[in-house]
């Protein structure tokens, strides 16, 4: 197991993805002060996400299906705890955005190879 998003698991069954990147942002908004440049304030974690990129082949083993229960767990609009292979808690997450890019098409027009990219933002609510 690589990695969980709520009860949603990603591994060789379902998916794996090849590539994860994280990025974190603190807020620091500024005031311009007269006769001083402007002054700023840390106020907290700014905005916090993940993408998660991979390639879902099912003659290799993977599920196309799992695919699409990512997007109906995107369209709850709620928030998964995303927890890796080692234990980490990374938080809550809401699915932000799901891509898909089908390739490699047999001859009923499914597709070999669906490369994927989700992007997940941290719920701190």
């Amino acid at each position: 197991m690589l990695m969980t998003l709520g009860l949603f698991v990603f591994e060789l069954p379902t998916v794996l993805f090849s590539e994860l990147q994280h990025r974190m942002g603190w807020r620091h908004p500024s005031a311009d002060r007269t006769g001083a440049g402007p002054a700023s304030q840390f106020t907290g974690p700014g905005e916090d996400k993940i993408t998660l990129s991979g390639a879902c082949v099912p003659e290799a083993g993977n599920s196309a299906s799992a695919l699409l229960t990512l997007r109906d767990m995107g369209d709850t609009g709620e928030a998964f705890p995303l927890i890796d292979g080692t234990g980490f808690v990374y938080g809550n997450y809401k699915i932000e955005n799901l891509d898909l890019r089908k390739k490699a098409f047999i001859d009923n027009g499914l597709p070999r190879m669906t490369d994927f990219a989700i992007d997940l933002v941290r719920d701190f609510g």
